[in-house]
């Protein structure tokens, strides 16, 4: 791996994290516990974009087990996780695969993300009551996942001039 792909992956990962702990100071009104809008997807979906798939994956699991590290434990790793592969792999296959836009292609991601992490919840805590939430994480995914991919688009436009 050269310099310059590893400070890439490093100055994304960087972002993501700051973008991820920025989140936790913001108070959401969104319907369900716990939801929260993803502002991190926004650099996963530029690094989907701009990197290598590997590389982007690789900045996605270093997001994901350094925020673990810095405050949230075991089970959130475990649900970032699930959710960050499920939505990684779907992105990464729509973008490779399909004409989609990016905003469909994050929509697709968030719902996903959402999903996974119901079912990962649902396993560790051994209870199918969860799926409850199912039709309002969907939506809050989908509806996230639009605005992240505006957000992405908006600065993927503006970085490619």
């Amino acid at each position: 791996m050269n310099l310059r792909r590893i400070t890439r992956i490093a100055l994304l990962t960087a972002l993501s994290l700051i973008l991820f702990v920025l989140e936790g100071f913001l108070p959401l009104p969104l319907p369900v516990p716990g939801a929260k809008l993803g502002l991190a997807a926004i650099v996963t979906l530029i690094a989907l974009c701009t990197l290598p798939t590997r590389d982007a994956a690789l900045m996605l699991t270093l997001r994901i087990l350094l925020a673990s590290a810095f405050g949230g434990g075991f089970a959130p790793m475990l649900y970032s996780l699930a959710g960050g592969a499920a939505s990684f792999t779907a992105m990464a296959l729509l973008k490779k695969h399909t004409q989609h836009s990016i905003i469909a292609i994050s929509a697709a991601g968030g719902f996903l993300h959402n999903m996974a992490q119901l079912l990962a919840a649902a396993a560790v805590m051994q209870t199918s009551a969860l799926f409850y939430y199912a039709p309002v994480l969907g939506f809050v995914g989908v509806l996230t996942g639009i605005l992240i991919g505006i957000t992405a688009r908006s600065i993927l436009q503006k970085i490619s001039r």
